[in-house]
């Protein structure tokens, strides 16, 4: 019975979900449509450089440079599970498999790049939805939710469970909303350096509510508050029919313990029958006592069960800021430009507004307490990029992607090591007027088994993305793209009650942006 307590309180422990379009685990990298024609822009001069190489914007030549985007981005989560325990859903065609399947959609994703060029100095600001960025819907639920009802039921059969079934939802929405300002500085004709801040806000919603549960029986399903009823009304007639037997008996061992001293006072051999009437009555009592244990436990967690005879409802809002450095270089050799940037570390402590208002009974609740702070760090981010010119109108480029995810403090984190990106791209001018680009990113995580479940999961990937660009004058280019990631399949070890998932997702990015030069 005291799984089934663990069950209900995991239930609304599972409320977390983050959204990541592209990078790290709580990064967007994907922040200029120029990105997604080709996200290897770490060494390119241009103005998505406020925030990929924000030192080589210096190098696009005086005067005001804006760039406005907006991007278009669907997701899927898909959790494939496995677990005897869905054999009793009512539902389940007596199948040991069920597929989850979360949708994600953020219908805008807007951006921001600007800078302002004179003589040495390069004055910056950026405006971008540098974390999460939609809302994730899982319509029924996650296997989380399907295992810990079914283990109710499970641990129900002493009262005629023979099944379940239930209504799940779970949905969670997460922008981390990035502001920047900083400064470059052209040391030389081919070197400049950078440096700047970034204010980045978090907003976050969690919903979960799981209802409509029903225990099935020999006599059809029951609403899961009338099988408590019932199985309440069956401990309290056992505990009342033992408290009246339990006297009696052991009325009759002192009655028969008092003949056998005076067979023995005597000195005359006592009865078989009379010690044979002494060991039953014993044997009774000790079966009545443990009975009654068993009973008063089971009273115990029927009562604990109480607070979830209506299902789960459960409401969390979350918010936090903070602020971090950002430093960057820019060197240029040639037809070879190389650059560097690092964004520090950025403290972020979510305070909760949540429906959940006293301290449960295990650690993961906790963390939607109302009032209470949750750590949830942006980490630390190295990028590294070349570029290199082939020809005058075709340029090839390279970068890689360092995230310091062991160091942050994050409520979910659980990493065997930092996360790394790998890009490559190219830039082809077709004419004055038209440009194409491609490029690839591998993302790898290094995550153990206990940092990856149904509530919160990322996944190594490879992405691509393709897109042009139109000289509408020589003032105003327009940017269109297209971003796919494909995703590894993550198959997790079963866990303590014999649940295994797979883990993967889709994700899809279309964009269309416009940089001016004024």
């Amino acid at each position: 019975m005291k799984k089934i307590r663990l069950c209900c309180l995991t239930i609304m422990a599972a409320v977390n979900v983050m959204n990541a379009w592209a990078g790290g685990l709580l990064t967007n990298t994907n922040q200029n449509i120029e990105f997604l024609r080709n996200p290897a822009r770490d060494a390119a001069i241009g103005i998505d450089g406020v925030y990929s190489n924000p030192a080589g914007v210096l190098f696009l030549g005086e005067g005001f440079h804006l760039s406005l985007n907006i991007q278009n981005a669907h997701q899927t989560r898909t959790v494939s599970s496995w677990s005897d325990l869905y054999k009793l859903g009512i539902n389940n065609n007596n199948s040991n498999f069920k597929e989850f399947e979360g949708e994600a959609d953020a219908p805008i994703i807007p951006s921001i790049q600007a800078a302002y060029n004179k003589g040495k100095w390069s004055y910056q600001f950026g405006f971008a939805i540098t974390g999460g960025g939609g809302k994730c819907t899982f319509d029924y639920g996650i296997p989380t939710f399907e295992s810990s009802i079914a283990m109710i039921s499970s641990q129900l059969g002493a009262f005629g469970a023979t099944g379940y079934d239930m209504n799940a939802f779970m949905e969670g929405r997460q922008y981390y909303f990035g502001f920047t300002a900083g400064a470059a500085y052209k040391v030389n004709e081919n070197l400049s350096v950078y440096g700047g801040l970034r204010l980045l806000y978090g907003n976050a919603s969690y919903k979960a509510k799981v209802d409509n549960i029903k225990v099935n029986t020999t006599n059809g399903a029951v609403a899961f508050d009338k099988f408590l009823d019932a199985a309440n009304q069956t401990v309290e007639g056992g505990l009342a029919q033992i408290a009246e037997k339990l006297p009696l008996v052991e009325g009759g061992i002192a009655q028969v313990q008092q003949g056998i001293a005076q067979y023995e006072a005597a000195g005359v051999p006592v009865p078989e029958e009379l010690t044979g009437k002494l060991a039953e009555l014993q044997a009774t009592r000790q079966q009545l006592v443990a009975t009654q244990e068993t009973l008063k436990g089971a009273e115990g967690s029927l009562n604990q069960l109480e607070p979830y005879r209506e299902g789960v409802n459960l409401m969390c809002d979350q918010t936090a800021w903070g602020v971090a450095p950002i430093i960057g270089i820019d060197y240029k050799l040639g037809k070879l430009n190389l650059a560097a940037k690092y964004e520090f570390k950025t403290r972020m402590r979510m305070k909760n507004k949540s429906t959940v208002k006293e301290a449960s009974l295990i650690s993961a609740v906790n963390k939607f307490k109302d009032g209470e702070k949750v750590d949830e760090d942006s980490p630390a981010l190295l990028t590294i990029g070349a570029q290199y010119e082939i020809l005058p109108s075709l340029r090839v480029m390279a970068g890689w992607h360092h995230y310091f995810d062991v160091d942050t403090k994050q409520y979910t984190k659980d990493m065997l090591g930092d996360s790394n990106e790998y890009l490559f791209g190219a830039e082809y001018d077709i004419c004055t007027k038209l440009q194409i680009s491609a490029g690839m990113q591998r993302t790898a995580y290094d995550l153990k088994d206990a940092g990856m479940n149904d509530i919160s999961f990322n996944v190594s990937s490879y992405s691509y993305g393709f897109g042009i660009g139109y000289n509408v004058t020589d003032k105003i280019q327009v940017n269109a793209a297209w971003f796919q990631t494909l995703y590894d399949d993550y198959d997790k070890a079963p866990d303590a009650i014999g649940v295994k998932n797979s883990f993967t997702r889709t994700n899809r990015v279309i964009g269309l942006g416009v940089n001016f030069t004024l």
